[in-house]
């Protein structure tokens, strides 16, 4: 009776805890028991429920075969504390748990926990917005770059008219103040936020993580603020871990050399030490891994059968952690995976192994919540296996992140080409921004703009000698139906348009005669007169 396995979601904790009960009520084997003479039924010995529980939750996909029956019968005493189980008294939450032959029943009344409420936080809210190109103030490069008169000539004016006549759009370049330190934070969190939420695969972070709580601060000193191992470097040196601490931890990775204890070797003595690194740990106010952080890090529980999806979202997900909290977390992973792999050091407990003994020792010191969930040992000794197999890769700044954030930052410093009514800039980056207008707004953007230089246009145009009459004409006949009213304050009349073009006077052929002496008579026929 395996069960669901539980995804990423709001409120994860609580479904595991939930659906753990149903198992357990549902399989759990109930029969008849005799003690001291009196017989009770549907009830089940201590032991038993240790045994059925135990192997239940190796098989369950949801915790793994790393869970130990002592971790059972934790859990089991949660569930006598919490009402899940009774004794055959029908007491319950002061009564103390052991694996013994102690008879429990069930309550007739439901035991499973209702999903916390907590405040709704809009998708607007939960990730911030990356800053636009519209979000600084744009200046015109004509302000700093005073430019001559432009003489046009005939390449020129193909190239102004192609622009006039809507073949190449018009641009303008747009400057960029310099991005303020609050921006650099700004953009910083809103983009691991939003590569977090990619890499767990929810549609929201509500319910699993707090936006407002998270300090961009943070993420910057843990990516920027690294030792060549990678372990974060605190310029304030009293929040580092105690002398005495450190050296204890030193002692330990470096077992059987490099201890500074200057104390007296004895058989034993490396327990004691561990159990110094572990009274200080202990001793925290809060776990490493924060309470703030816990419901996101339970999430990513689900995501541990996807181990390179479960190490880029705890590589991203320890990013957010405060820098002392962070650098804590980084050497006591180290100690626990050098203890794990030093075969040299002597057995540091008689029934369990090193490793085992590892992640029961300081799991609740990395991972706690703190409304009392009930499940975070078991959630915390599968999270801390994980991550002290892997802390190499975990620990690391994400690459892929840093250089999204870096290009991203790049982008906005750069020099930004706007085409005047495009739908979006055309810039190198594809990820650009733009504020749409409408046609009306553009054409009359693009008439106050360019009245200046098209009344000098087409004053080149009247003025240009070498340009013949058939193609002045045709090129004012163009400008005129790309700019009628430029052409029609300049040439407001037929008679000015005439103007510059004056009629050659004409010469028509004349009649040429030749001189008579006497004026031209036609001819008379006359009767003849024979002699």
């Amino acid at each position: 009776m395996e069960g669901k396995v539980i995804g990423p979601g709001p409120y994860r904790a609580t479904k595991l805890w939930n659906e753990t009960i149903k198992l357990f009520r549902a399989g759990m084997p109930l029969r008849k028991h005799r003690v001291h003479f009196r017989t009770y039924e549907s009830c089940f010995a201590a032991s038993e429920a240790v045994d059925w529980l135990h192997k239940l939750l190796k098989s369950n996909q949801n915790f793994g075969p790393e869970v130990t029956r002592n971790q059972t019968v934790q859990l089991l005493k949660k569930y006598l504390k919490n009402h899940v189980i009774e004794d055959i008294k029908g007491r319950w939450g002061k009564e103390d748990f052991e694996d013994n032959g102690q008879l429990y029943r069930f309550p007739p009344s439901s035991p499973l926990k209702p999903y916390p409420k907590r405040p709704q936080y809009t998708e607007k809210n939960c990730i911030p917005k990356f800053p636009k190109w519209d979000d600084y103030e744009p200046m015109s490069s004509q302000d700093k770059n005073p430019m001559r008169p432009l003489v046009l000539n005939s390449e020129l004016w193909n190239k102004r008219h192609s622009i006039a006549i809507g073949e190449v759009h018009e641009c303008k370049l747009v400057h960029r103040r310099e991005i303020s330190p609050r921006n650099v934070e700004h953009i910083w969190k809103s983009m691991t936020l939003a590569h977090l939420q990619k890499i767990v695969g929810l549609e929201s972070l509500n319910g699993v993580l707090d936006s407002k709580l998270i300090n961009p601060k943070h993420i910057l000193y843990n990516v920027y603020n690294t030792n060549k191992q990678g372990v974060v470097v605190l310029q304030d040196k009293s929040e580092e871990l105690p002398h005495w601490v450190l050296s204890a931890m030193k002692c330990l990775a470096n077992w059987p050399n490099g201890s500074e204890l200057k104390q007296p070797m004895y058989p034993g003595f490396e327990r004691d030490v561990l159990k110094t690194v572990a009274d200080y740990f202990h001793k925290l106010k809060e776990p490493l891994l924060t309470f703030q952080l816990y419901d996101i890090f339970v999430n990513i529980l689900g995501l541990l059968q996807k181990q390179q999806i479960a190490t880029e979202a705890l590589q991203v997900c320890c990013l957010l952690l405060p820098p002392v909290n962070r650098r804590k977390l980084q050497l006591l992973m180290r100690l626990m995976a050098r203890i794990c792999q030093n075969t040299q050091i002597p057995p540091l407990n008689d029934a369990i192994g090193t490793r085992t003994l590892m992640v029961q020792t300081f799991s609740r010191s990395i991972l706690c919540s703190a409304d009392e969930v009930d499940l975070d040992e078991l959630l915390a000794t599968k999270l801390v296996t994980f991550m002290m197999d892997n802390y190499d890769e975990i620990l690391k700044v994400p690459n892929r992140l840093q250089s999204a954030v870096e290009e991203h930052l790049a982008h906005m410093r750069r020099v930004q080409i706007k085409y005047a009514g495009a739908d979006a800039d055309a810039t190198i980056v594809s990820q650009s921004y733009c504020k749409q207008i409408s046609k009306e707004e553009f054409d009359e953007q693009r008439a106050s703009s360019s009245l200046a230089p098209m009344a000098e246009l087409l004053e080149g145009i009247i003025k240009d000698k070498e340009l013949s009459i058939k193609d002045k004409k045709k090129k004012l006949k163009q400008f005129q139906k790309s700019y009628p009213e430029v052409y029609k304050k300049r040439l407001p009349t037929v008679e000015s348009e005439a103007a510059l073009f004056p009629e050659k006077p004409t010469f028509k052929p004349q009649l040429m005669f030749f001189t008579l002496k006497k004026p031209f008579q036609p001819f008379q026929r006359t009767r003849s007169f024979r002699t």
